[in-house]
């Protein structure tokens, strides 16, 4: 009785392109010791898309790895906000201006409504600066969190 009042999750993605920004996660964290989420939700609750990034970053327990290197993409559809939040260990490594020059990106793939290029092009970049400062040690490394896409109401 109660699935009648079940909240259907709106389907951004075809599983095709879910799993090609999966497949993306996968292959960006075989460099490094670092961890990726991707989370997409309708509406972003929050008065910013970085503070509501920063609550579900603590929701999906990111703040856990080892290094503390995990990083959030966030991306709220129908309000067409997004935002990147990295943890501690990372944003120690990059900085402010790395960020905003992801978010730039993925807002300019955006506006040409390339969502998952957009996505798959900030898993790479992210990929990339996590090797850079976390890169893989086949002895210690594992997999801490899963790569599939989080999805909210």
């Amino acid at each position: 009785m109660w699935a009648l009042f079940k909240k259907k999750q709106v389907a951004y993605f075809t599983q095709a392109e879910q799993d090609q920004i999966s497949l993306a996660i996968t292959e960006a964290e075989k460099r490094t010791s670092g961890e990726i989420r991707v989370f997409v939700e309708a509406r972003c609750k929050k008065a910013t898309a970085i503070s509501r990034a920063a609550e579900v970053f603590q929701q999906l327990k990111m703040e856990k790895t080892a290094a503390r290197n995990g990083v959030l993409v966030y991306v709220a559809m129908k309000d067409r906000k997004l935002a990147v939040f990295g943890d501690e260990g990372i944003h120690a490594s990059v900085g402010i201006a790395y960020w905003q020059q992801e978010v730039d990106t993925i807002i300019r793939l955006f506006k040409g409504e390339q969502y998952v290029n957009g996505i798959i092009s900030i898993v790479r970049d992210i990929g990339e600066a996590l090797h850079t400062h976390f890169p893989y040690n086949e002895k210690s490394d594992e997999n801490e969190l899963p790569n599939d896409i989080v999805f909210g109401e």
